[in-house]
């Protein structure tokens, strides 16, 4: 009796539910379904194929040369036996240049964020490609060439770098680069990335080139200005990646309504500030290392009284090598903070001699050290102290009391400084302790 008033109270609560139109739910899900596989082409009579390779091109008021980059994608494209697409990533166009990239059939994409850099990582996140070619609007680029890019993408790189400068094969024709990045700028930025990253190019710049899109994602780009293009080189050298270069043509920029995007001053400094932030070993290390050099045997000399030319080393000597000893050690305890972090961030990869250093070096012996070096600095002072208790308070020789002060001063600052460095250093690595 009472299961079979449950069970008429169940149906009472079921059939109190909103009818649910099962067979227009099944439509909603159909319609949407045949809209994706029409998309990537796996039903309909018409499909459209998933593309392999997407060319990107950042776009700000490039009305003027727009249309034919455009069209040159997609001839390129039509050499190349795989679907493609042409992708602009506009960054705030007020001359046309949106309605001439949908009329001749580029997916436009919208990008609030201003930069070179910002235009860029939009473009290619948005890109539905396995591979991607970027290059600029400005038809300084012949993208009808993108198939050799495509062609040396498929034999293994990640990344295929274009080379405009005549050192790697390349051509600059008359008019396509002003003198100053032709023959300083270009080449000085490319200089010191080969030679601080040992990056694989002969022309660091160059904004035509082709990658896999999975890779520049697991880059993890930051910048969002012209420095993209250089960002992208060294972190991937950085990080191992398989690195090869197409030699290309620099045609003169075809814009005529507004002068280049690039600012060769502003621009270039960003650049070298980017070289010196990825390099802790050329900003801090080196740099420390020679004041550090300097210091010591500047010390050395003053405290064994080394006569020069007529002259004897002496206080003053010893005061201004301990100002150099200072500075030595602090910036090779930046060049450490730096490059924890940086690594940490993934900034930069992992140093495994640096790390198996801290694993032995660790806080512990780095404070027994520090505090060795506290002790004896002390021990110095206090002698000097002391001579001064047994002369009766009264004036000390300035020159040989110095020789035992100065390095017991030094000694304290360098522990101190030392000491506070490992504990930043121990703070930043605190997730691998």
């Amino acid at each position: 009796m009472q299961a079979t008033q449950t069970k008429t109270l169940d149906d009472q609560a079921i059939s109190a539910l909103p009818e649910i139109d099962s067979d227009g739910l099944i439509a909603k899900l159909d319609t949407a379904k045949r809209l994706i596989d029409t998309e990537w082409g796996t039903a309909g009579t018409e499909p459209k194929p998933r593309p392999v390779l997407s060319v990107v091109m950042p776009c700000l008021n490039e009305a003027d040369t727009l249309a034919v980059c455009i069209r040159k994608a997609y001839e390129g494209l039509a050499k190349l036996p795989v679907p493609g697409e042409v992708i602009v990533a506009d960054n705030g166009s007020t001359d046309g240049s949106r309605e001439i990239a949908i009329e001749l059939g580029a997916r436009l994409i919208d990008v609030p964020q201003r930069g070179y850099g910002a235009a860029l990582m939009a473009g290619i996140a948005s890109a539905h490609g396995e591979y991607c070619v970027m290059g600029d609007a400005d038809d300084s680029y012949d993208f009808r060439e993108i198939d050799r890019f495509y062609e040396s993408l498929l034999t293994g790189a990640d990344l295929v770098q274009g080379c405009r400068l005549p050192s790697g094969g390349g051509q600059v024709l008359p008019g396509a680069m002003p003198w100053l990045h032709r023959w300083l700028g270009n080449p000085v930025l490319t200089f010191l990335a080969v030679h601080m990253f040992r990056a694989p190019v002969h022309d660091v710049y160059c904004g035509l080139r082709g990658f896999r899109k999975s890779w520049q994602q697991r880059l993890d780009q930051r910048c969002i200005g012209m420095e993209f293009a250089v960002e992208m080189i060294v972190k991937g050298t950085l990080f191992g990646t398989r690195i090869s270069e197409v030699p290309i043509c620099l045609y003169p920029d075809g814009r005529k309504s507004h002068p280049p995007h690039l600012r060769t001053f502003r621009d270039g400094w960003r650049t070298l500030r980017f070289f010196l932030l990825h390099s802790p070993r050329h900003t801090f290390l080196m740099p420390g290392g020679v004041f550090c050099g300097i210091g010591g045997m500047g010390f050395l000399a003053a405290l064994s009284g080394l006569r020069i030319g007529g002259g004897e080393l002496g206080a003053h000597s010893l005061l201004v090598a301990g100002l150099f000893l200072l500075i030595g050690v602090q910036l090779m305890s930046c060049a450490v903070i730096a490059k924890v972090f940086a690594s940490g961030a993934k900034l930069l990869p992992v140093h495994g001699r640096l790390e198996r250093f801290l694993e032995f070096w660790n806080l512990e012996r780095s404070l027994l050290t520090c505090a060795s070096m506290v002790a004896i600095g002390t021990g110095l002072i206090g002698m000097t102290a002391w001579r001064w208790v047994l002369e009766g308070f009264g004036p000390l020789p300035y020159a040989t009391t110095l020789q035992s002060v100065v390095p017991g001063v030094g000694l304290i600052a360098l522990a101190t400084q030392l000491a506070a460095t490992s504990f930043v250093v121990s703070v930043l690595r605190m997730a691998r302790i």
